[in-house]
């Protein structure tokens, strides 16, 4: 009896050590929290206390009439049959700054539809603005529930300045659920974004220079139809990390589109021989083959038809004809040597973006649009079928940073909160990674000379 008593103690000695290291680490991480993640941790712990009765009266519990196995065990043939069991899943829960996460199992007859039918009466009780419930696995879901509105928060990116794990991924921001949102950019020729003036288009697209560009091995190229020179508009920060840049000028676009294609199809006429593969996404980009990206802002500026007879308009016309048929080509038939071209206007209807280049980019973002036609054209037809997410609906200024897509995987559209990079930032970051530029011309002519083989190459284009 001593010993056992002996044990006992030392075993309620144990339970109290670990309780006491449980609330001391609570503790402390409430402590250390901000002021919203507090609050969704004591939400949190009301989610977990309440959750038996409200699955019962949501309809997310199950009766079993069947005895358990200890109750076939120890009840005797004439005792009563024991009381239906009532099953309600289990939960894990986790806060965050915006809200809860709750992982839960599925029971018969409580599955993944039920929980979603059930999704605003657990908004409701949890105090939260919206639930969304998905599918977590076989036999599990998880719930999520914001308290406050992750579309209406602002929020701020500073670069790191490392080099992106996995370079087929573009991670946008969060979805209206405060879900990180992340876009593959393998085996894609194109991405078109757009928006009216001042709703987020460049600052999304500066995000996306300032992740990638501490990598050698992505390469990026700009025409920037807002400005004459580099040291103008909303890239004159990151100018120093592309290796070409042009205005407005429509000349120099051309020379700088021709160059591109000239690059496309030598990578084309050389790509099995020095990769031994016929897509590049199969081994991935390198410093001797980069990603080679090229950013239309104002596309328009380069496409847009000239309707006159005098010399000067033919010839302009001549030229935004050209551009047009040069960008197909990147769009076209750049996807497997690893050229991405990402357009930029404020309506990509046909007559800002042709649409035998709009169509191809298999990507489109659209961020606030003042008419439904608009939207259309950045988004395609099905986006009358979901006006809750039309980009309509995103002029508000509260809205300035986010858009909507189309999201592999997702019924519907998805409404993303893009983050803030400030310009510092990316002077900093363009200042940090200049060294890493590379005009891919002479990264494919140093891989052609290691593999004993010879190419000429077009002359460079300065910026």
């Amino acid at each position: 009896m001593d010993a056992v008593t002996g044990y006992a103690s030392g075993a309620l000695l144990v339970v109290v050590a670990l309780v006491s290291v449980w609330l001391l680490v609570t503790v402390v991480r409430y402590v250390r929290a901000d002021k919203d993640t507090r609050v969704s941790m004591r939400q949190a712990v009301r989610v977990r206390w309440g959750w038996v009765r409200l699955a019962r009266m949501a309809g997310l519990a199950v009766t079993d009439k069947t005895p358990s196995l200890l109750a076939q065990i120890t009840v005797s043939k004439d005792s009563p049959t024991p009381a239906p069991r009532v099953l309600t899943p289990k939960i894990k829960v986790t806060p965050d700054r915006f809200g809860v996460i709750v992982r839960a199992r599925t029971l018969p007859k409580v599955g993944l539809e039920e929980y979603q039918k059930s999704a605003r009466f657990l908004a409701d009780a949890w105090r939260c603005t919206r639930v969304s419930v998905l599918r977590d696995g076989p036999g599990r879901v998880v719930i999520r529930g914001v308290r406050s509105d992750p579309l209406t928060t602002p929020t701020a990116h500073r670069p790191t300045g490392l080099p992106p794990v996995d370079l087929t991924r573009w991670e946008l921001g969060v979805d209206e659920y405060a879900a990180r949102v992340c876009v593959s950019l393998a085996n894609v020729p194109g991405v078109t974004v757009a928006g009216v003036p001042g709703a987020g288009k460049t600052s999304g697209v500066n995000k996306f220079v300032c992740d990638f560009a501490p990598s050698p091995s992505v390469q990026i190229a700009t025409a920037d139809g807002k400005v004459s020179r580099a040291s103008e508009g909303d890239y004159a920060d990151l100018v120093k990390r592309m290796f070409a840049f042009c205005g407005d000028n429509l000349d120099e676009a051309n020379a700088l589109f021709k160059r591109l294609v000239e690059l496309r199809k030598r990578r084309s006429s050389v790509i099995r021989d020095v990769l031994g593969v016929k897509n590049m996404w199969h081994v991935g980009p390198s410093p001797q083959w980069p990603l080679t990206v090229l950013i239309i802002d104002e596309a328009h500026t380069f496409f847009r038809e000239y309707k006159g007879s005098d010399a000067t308009t033919k010839r302009l016309g001549a030229l935004t004809a050209e551009n047009a048929r040069l960008v197909e080509d990147l769009v076209k038939k750049g996807r497997s040597v690893g050229i991405l071209v990402i357009l930029i206007s404020q309506k990509t209807t046909g007559d800002a973006i042709p649409t035998f280049i709009r169509d191809v980019c298999p990507i489109g973002l659209s961020f606030a649009q003042k008419t439904v036609e608009a939207a259309v054209a950045a988004l395609g037809e099905d986006i009358r079928n979901w006006p809750d997410a039309s980009p309509v609906t995103l002029q508000d200024p509260a809205y300035v940073g986010v858009a909507v897509m189309a999201m592999q995987g997702r019924p519907g559209y998805t409404r993303i909160r893009t983050p803030y990079v400030s310009d510092a930032d990316a002077a900093r970051t363009a200042e940090d990674t200049s060294h890493l530029t590379s005009d891919p011309d002479l990264c494919l002519d140093a891989l052609l000379h290691s593999t004993s083989r010879t190419t000429t190459s077009p002359a460079p284009l300065t910026k």
